[in-house]
């Protein structure tokens, strides 16, 4: 284990989640009325960094938004949170990542993930801040930014003894 930094860097994604809860999940063509409409920020990669960040963890994120009110509220939450968001990069002309979430009154959920600005995290991002990752002692991932990228960060994480945790959710195909 890498003993020289207490900092952990998560590599990861951003999104605002729309939450509605519905009776019953719609069927296919058909619209279901009623419910209670939450909007909350999300994303497995920011998850984990608030997670560490409530823990009394240094986290530092890594990730990309859109540059829309969505990047804009991301960046604001996850630094209100106490989180660096120094290397946090913007997608021009890209909308942030959103999740929209329905959730039945038996707490079953349906969700859809538009990427955005997540889908352009790139290894040439990491090289970019390189610096943070392989000054840390823990890089933590996840599997909902590009696969290559995830890829890069651990080998560059592990071959400076970062030690690397990877949630591999959502499963790929």
């Amino acid at each position: 284990m890498n003993t020289k930094s207490n900092k952990i860097v998560i590599v990861g994604s951003s999104n605002t989640d729309m939450v509605v809860r519905c009776t019953r999940m719609p069927r296919p063509g058909e619209t279901v009325l009623g419910g209670e409409f939450m909007m909350n920020p999300g994303g497995k990669g920011a998850n984990q960094a608030v997670a560490v960040a409530r823990l009394g963890g240094n986290a530092f994120f890594v990730g990309m938004v859109g540059d829309d009110i969505f990047g804009s509220q991301t960046r604001s939450q996850l630094a209100g949170e106490g989180i660096d968001v120094s290397f946090v990069g913007t997608a021009a002309g890209c909308a942030s990542g959103v999740a929209l979430i329905n959730v039945d009154a038996e707490g079953e959920n349906s969700i859809s993930v538009a990427s955005g600005a997540n889908a352009r995290l790139m290894p040439s991002d990491i090289e970019a801040v390189s610096g943070v990752i392989v000054g840390a002692g823990i890089l933590l991932m996840q599997l909902e930014v590009p696969v290559e990228t995830v890829a890069y960060a651990a080998r560059l994480a592990k071959s400076h003894g970062v030690t690397v945790v990877l949630n591999p959710a959502p499963a790929p195909a």
